[in-house]
């Protein structure tokens, strides 16, 4: 269980950044919706396995509710599951 909540973390983490980075100025700048609807989807329903895993996945690694507070946070914040992967995953 441990090794797919790692790999949609990382999944979820290129999806958020290609979204936030590359879509959203693409769609304000240029007036074009195309990649943030290309992009959109994937990245909410990677976003929520990601935050089900995590919930499911707390008692094997033994988490804390503090540990998986923090584990939830870094899925808002840009790079934040790479971070979860380095800390509390490998």
């Amino acid at each position: 269980m441990k090794n797919i909540f790692r790999i949609i973390s990382i999944l979820e983490g290129v999806s958020y950044l290609l979204l936030l980075f590359i879509a959203t100025p693409i769609k304000y700048l240029q007036g074009n919706e195309t990649y943030v609807k290309m992009l959109g989807m994937p990245h909410g329903l990677l976003f929520m396995l990601y935050i089900v895993l995590a919930i499911v996945i707390k008692k094997e690694m033994n988490w804390s509710n503090k540990t998986l507070g923090i584990v939830l946070l870094c899925s808002i914040i840009p790079f934040g599951t790479f971070y979860v992967d380095k800390k509390y995953l490998r």
